[in-house]
């Protein structure tokens, strides 16, 4: 049982004996039976109008915790659809006082999610202010009345988050490019003109608006500067190469020459400037020393037709160029004539590269094979000679891969522009063939020769018996040149080319002359076959020869070679 229920039995017995001692309490005073009954009814009324009267201040109680959990279950009804919170419910089995009291603290903390939730909405909406009126981009889309969610405020945190990075982003692209627009502008030598440029150059970085608009104007702003000093540059480069073409032509002073020095590097105004008085005034040094112009220009003209492999025909179309009238027209057209040919020269550098590479090389190699047929590149020391036959070998393996080359990109040349290509007016494959037809030509020549001069050399020596200088180291066994034996009453002259080697046995032969008679020995003496002999002798000697020919091996190595000179 409850306390409650046993106060209120204690209450209703303490009642009970209340009114049954004012029972005895009128017994003794004796009150009658009318008071007493009046007396009753008094006591009733009063006990009942308290009781009532507490009654109704319950029921009061009650009705204004009801009143309370009605109005925070409508609340809290509320805020969670604004917080987009899954609804309130009550728990079973709870009482009145548990129900108000678990709502008003569960619309409390829903009150301070809510409170939570604008501030926060409130610091984005005034970050995002901020960066819209730096980037001039549009506010996001919210509701700034409104209870935001958390998928919102996730939205928004991510939306500002990488609008930041885009702030950021454009600001270092804005400092680098007004860095360079300001380098710009300094090698310009000029001025911030516009309400915009002097926006860019403004101190005040933060104060430039990063919109995407400025960003594209500030990056046609440099393109526009970098093209303005793109043309000083390459008007200040046609100055310095005009302005060095005329010293060369003049031949002007060195000393005058480093005068300009600091104006060639940069190309500022004040640069151009002076390359422009410059240019001028060797201008009018060119009109007044016109002749020695013209033949600079025309030594560097055939300079060109040098490098372009011009042929005779070529140049002689260039009829100018043996003009004897010096005057400014002729200089226009002499002008006009070296422009045409660096043109030509640039567009095909690399073909006439090749074709001079190809020329180098096969002069080199001509060299050297000439060198290898020199005998006396014998007798060289430090080892010349196997470095020469290793770059004529290397030379004879690469001229040919370097004539494919230049095969190739001649045929491409000659597809692109429509017309052959001529090295000293002939086709440059025709040109190469008949140098290594020249050249194999030239070998064979000198090989023919050789062994003319070796056969009729071969000739002489058996005819007249003709000795070669003996070599210092001799045969073993063989007799000592000059030497004299007789045998049997005959003269034998043993020399180094009187023994012949035999083809069947190795064996060595000596070829005899007899001793002529007596008297001509004494009247003629020993004498050279052929100089001052007399027909008699010459006669007498070539009865010995064929005499000795008929007994010799060597008769038929002559017999040989003649047959050999015949078909010669």
């Amino acid at each position: 049982m409850r306390v409650s229920e046993v106060h209120a039995a204690e209450s209703v017995a303490y009642l009970n004996r209340a009114l049954v001692r004012l029972q005895d309490i009128w017994e003794e005073i004796g009150i009658p039976e009318e008071q007493r009954l009046q007396r009753t009814n008094d006591v009733h009324k009063h006990i009942k109008g308290l009781l009532d009267l507490m009654i109704a201040e319950e029921e009061e109680l009650k009705k204004r915790l009801l009143k309370s959990i009605e109005s925070c279950l409508k609340e809290l009804n509320h805020l969670s659809s604004e917080l987009q919170l899954p609804p309130f419910e009550e728990e079973d089995g709870c009482t009145m006082l548990q129900i108000e009291k678990n709502s008003r603290t569960r619309l409390e903390v829903m009150k301070e999610h809510k409170r939570q939730r604008m501030e926060e909405l409130k610091s984005l909406i005034c970050k995002d202010r901020e960066l819209c009126d730096i980037m001039c981009t549009t506010p996001f889309c919210i509701d700034h009345d409104s209870v935001p969610s958390l998928q919102q405020l996730e939205s928004y945190h991510a939306y500002l988050k990488d609008l930041t990075k885009e702030k950021e982003r454009r600001h270092d692209e804005f400092v680098s490019v007004k860095k360079e627009i300001g380098t710009c502008m300094e090698d310009l030598e000029r001025q911030a003109e516009t309400s915009f440029e002097m926006d860019v150059m403004c101190e005040d970085e933060e104060a430039f608006c990063l919109s995407n608009d400025n960003i594209a104007a500030l990056k046609l702003l440099l393109s526009q500067l970098h093209e303005q000093k793109a043309e000083n540059e390459l008007r200040c480069s046609a100055l310095r190469i005009k302005m060095q073409e005329l010293w060369e032509r003049l031949q002007i002073p060195q000393e005058e020459r480093e005068a300009l020095s600091e104006h060639m590097v940069k190309s500022k105004k004040r640069d151009i400037e002076a390359l422009q008085v410059e240019v001028q005034r060797l201008e009018v040094l060119k009109m007044q020393s016109m002749r020695s112009v013209i033949e600079a220009i025309r030594a560097e003209i055939a300079l060109f037709w040098e490098r372009c492999f011009y042929s005779q025909e070529q140049q002689q179309a260039f009829v100018s160029y043996h003009s004897d009238d010096f005057t400014e027209e002729t200089l226009e057209v002499h002008e006009a004539e070296v422009k045409v040919l660096k043109k030509y020269y640039e567009d095909h550098r690399e073909l006439f590269e090749g074709v001079t590479k190809w020329q180098e090389n096969w002069t080199l190699y001509l060299e050297l094979d000439k060198k290898a047929n020199d005998p006396a590149r014998f007798n060289n020391r430090g080892g010349n000679l196997l470095r020469e036959e290793k770059q004529r070998a290397d030379l004879q393996k690469s001229l040919p891969k370097l004539e494919k080359v230049l095969k190739a990109q001649i045929d491409l040349w000659e597809q692109e522009n429509g017309a052959e290509f001529q090295v000293n007016g002939q086709k440059f494959l025709e040109f190469v063939q008949q140098q290594w037809a020249n050249h194999h030509a030239e070998k064979e020549k000198e090989k023919l020769e050789r062994q003319m001069k070796k056969s009729k050399q071969t000739q002489e020596d058996m005819l007249y018996g003709t000795a070669r200088t003996p070599s210092k180291r001799r045969i073993a066994g063989t007799p000592t040149p000059g030497k004299i034996r007789k045998l049997n009453g005959t003269t034998t002259i043993s020399t180094p080319n009187s023994f012949l080697s035999s083809g069947l046995g190795g064996t060595m032969c000596q070829s005899s002359i007899q001793k002529p008679p007596l008297s001509a020995s004494k009247g003629l003496g020993l004498r050279t076959p052929g100089h001052g002999r007399t027909p008699r002798a010459l006669d007498r000697n070539k009865e010995n020869i064929s005499h000795l020919n008929r007994h010799t091996p060597s008769a038929t190595l002559r017999e040989t070679s003649q047959r050999l000179l015949n078909r010669m």
